[in-house]
């Protein structure tokens, strides 16, 4: 029977911390073959073969150009070489509960929630038939195959979010029915163009927040009633500047921010978090920098655009004889004499009869500290163990109104960017080695935190625990 050992590294760093170390976003990688068979189960052979198609889907978009043929299909450059091969083990820890299980303690790591690998393309998937099946068959097979390792492995269950009836099922079906205990959302939602159906480059993006054709809040609802947080973990490849049909790395840098920001944006100005005030939410993988800037953006615009600011750009409210009187002042050049032309270059960008919205009224929001409550309270903020930026969440003498965001450790075991599982706690320590974290700091990031967004619920029957809320 083989054996797991802690590094020195990892020894040093746990023997220090005083409390467990809980991963927020690990990886499985399903084994195909089952997934398909579920599939078969559920909904036939004719819906497996599409499914198989999706799985042979790099292969055959490498038989298209890249170039013009692949724009003209809608088609990016996605993930190659995305797994552990060399590094075999890891590959097989990824695979395999049961050797991922064994392998905690040397990883360093309490409890690990693992999200899915192939089953991340169910929040993309256009096909409504496989999408529901996929789902339906991927949350079967993370039931199954983690149910004897529910003391420190949590799986994500795959929730299809193009309807919110689609999604509401599978919450009832993956939760209620299946009992697991974490939900993966979609906040980014690729729709056809209307008239452009049949032009699979023809997409929007909507989001299920703010300005979508549907009303998702039976959605938080279903997630609120269930107690499980509403967590997003969807890909910025493939639209707006991501969209090479070349380069994956392109592509991939910052996809996740993106997306996470997209979400995040949505929900805010959508109302969704002070509807629905005991819903804690969290978007992966992306980090937490994009979140500062989010937060300083929307207290800045709000300071200059709430609905009482917003008089002072009011056209009504322009003294035109005393600006005819400066421009005649000191009007120079090309503009000297031009004063009786005044009027007609007035209008753009201030036109008198523009709809003067509360553009904040959607949110819900009366203040500053409305805005700091949600994202220091409801949000949650995957961060990869060697995102230097982590620190960021931290900074309290940087972020507005002396804010502390809720940065999570999100390990990425299982994919391409963590070369050796036994490095990532090692890697999200170096914040506290260099000194740009504090202890605190750090127990915040890898415990408090995420008990925060898991809730007390979520870690019973685990060995951390349900204990006090944090």
């Amino acid at each position: 029977m083989a054996s797991f050992v802690r590094s020195d590294e990892v020894a040093r760093i746990r023997t220090k911390l005083g409390h467990p170390v809980i991963d927020s976003d690990g990886h499985l990688i399903e084994f195909t073959p089952v997934v398909r068979d579920f599939i078969v189960d559920i909904a036939g052979e004719d819906v497996a073969k599409r499914f198989d198609v999706l799985v042979d889907h790099g292969r055959i978009v490498r038989q298209v150009p890249p170039g013009e043929e692949r724009r003209k299909l809608g088609l990016s450059r996605s993930a190659w070489w995305g797994l552990p091969t060399r590094n075999t083990l890891d590959r097989a820890t990824a695979m395999l509960p049961g050797l991922l299980y064994d392998r905690l303690d040397e990883i360093g790591i309490d409890v690990a929630v693992v999200y899915p690998t192939y089953g991340l393309t169910v929040t993309a998937l256009p096909d409504d038939e496989l999408r529901q099946a996929m789902a339906r068959a991927c949350n079967r097979y993370y039931a199954e195959a983690f149910a004897d390792y529910s003391d420190r492995l949590v799986p994500v269950a795959a929730i299809p979010m193009f309807t919110p009836d689609e999604a509401v099922a599978e919450i009832d079906h993956a939760v209620g029915e299946l009992g697991l205990k974490a939900v993966m959302l979609s906040g980014v939602i690729p729709r056809a163009v209307a008239g452009a159906e049949a032009v699979r480059g023809a997409r929007w993006v909507d989001t299920p927040g703010h300005d979508s054709p549907f009303d998702y809040d039976p959605v938080w609802a279903a997630c609120q009633s269930r107690d499980v947080a509403a967590t997003f973990h969807a890909s910025g490849m493939g639209w707006g500047s991501r969209a090479s049909t070349s380069n994956y790395v392109f592509n991939h840098i910052g996809n996740f921010a993106a997306a996470g920001e997209a979400t995040a944006r949505a929900l805010f100005f959508g109302g969704v978090p002070r509807r629905f005030p005991e819903l804690r939410f969290a978007f992966q993988e992306g980090g937490v920098a994009w979140a500062c800037n989010l937060l300083s953006d929307i207290l800045g615009h709000f300071a200059k655009r709430n609905r009482g600011a917003i008089g002072n750009y009011d056209p009504a409210e322009l003294d035109r004889a005393r600006l005819g009187a400066l421009f005649d002042e000191f009007a120079t050049g090309p503009l000297k004499g031009q004063g009786s032309r005044l009027a007609d270059g007035l209008n753009m960008l201030s036109e008198p009869d523009a709809d003067p919205d509360d553009e904040f009224a959607a949110a819900l929001i009366d203040g500053a500290a409305d805005v700091i409550d949600v994202f220091t309270r409801q949000y949650h903020f995957g961060c990869e163990a060697d995102d230097p930026m982590n620190a960021i969440a931290f900074a309290t003498k940087l972020n507005p109104h002396g804010a502390r965001l809720r940065a999570v450790f999100a390990s990425d075991i299982g994919h391409w960017d963590v070369p050796d599982v036994r490095e990532v706690l090692v890697e999200a320590h170096e914040l506290v080695d260099h000194g740009h974290l504090s202890d605190e700091d750090f127990r915040d990031f890898v415990f408090t935190n995420p008990r925060s967004l898991w809730g007390r619920a979520f870690f019973e029957g685990t060995i951390v625990g349900a204990g006090a809320d944090p």
